[in-house]
């Protein structure tokens, strides 16, 4: 498996308020990939998203379901672990609280499950109350594979690393459950405000 570099290099742009890019990130105007691995290649004939765990019963979403959802299109800055900033990005696609209306748990917790056998953790509440979306669509396209589509999970205030592509359910937990980057080293949380890249930092 092949692992993505720590970080690229890029120059300050002056065009940009700084108050809009965390500390140590730069701007990009195209979108880079990063993955680790092949790239998956569900259809949505065959795509369901499931939230399981710590719940009475566990409620399957196929991509029709998903797309007869409330949809929400907004506008969001990104920010990858190797340093690079994208601004004004739009995307389209359901609010996980849209997903989790119903679901009764006392899960503080999250595990986001993905094709391609990754996993990424996170505080419920920071997929909550409007914090986080399963999008599917990127300035006005379907996603592309290369950046998780068909559907992956934007956690817009974290590093880009807990949006998970290619994501298939969101498993609840009591419990924290380190994922595939944190166990490889990256920070348990990845707030890009605070430079939580790694688990030193």
């Amino acid at each position: 498996m092949a692992f993505v570099s720590r970080g690229f290099r890029g120059r300050p742009r002056r065009d940009v308020d700084p108050a809009r890019i965390p500390p140590g990130q730069y701007v990009v105007d195209d979108f880079p990939v990063l993955s680790a691995g092949p790239t998956p290649r569900t259809e949505t004939a065959d795509w369901s998203f499931r939230i399981d765990g710590e719940v009475d019963d566990a409620p399957t979403w196929t991509w029709d379901e998903l797309m007869a959802l409330p949809q929400e299109t907004f506008t969001v800055d990104i920010h990858c672990v190797t340093k690079w900033t994208k601004l004004d990005t739009t995307w389209t696609g359901v609010s996980i609280d849209t997903l989790l209306e119903g679901v009764d748990t006392e899960a503080e917790h999250v595990v986001a499950w993905c094709d391609g056998d990754y996993t990424t953790n996170l505080p419920l509440e920071d997929v909550t109350g409007g914090r986080a979306w399963l999008v599917h669509t990127f300035e006005d396209e379907p996603l592309g594979r290369e950046h998780g589509g068909p559907a992956r999970l934007l956690v817009p205030h974290l590093y880009l690393w807990k949006s998970a592509k290619w994501v298939r359910g969101l498993s609840l937990s009591i419990d924290d459950r380190p994922g595939f980057w944190e166990q490889a080293g990256y920070h348990n949380y990845g707030d890009p405000w605070r430079e939580q890249r790694y688990w030193s930092d």
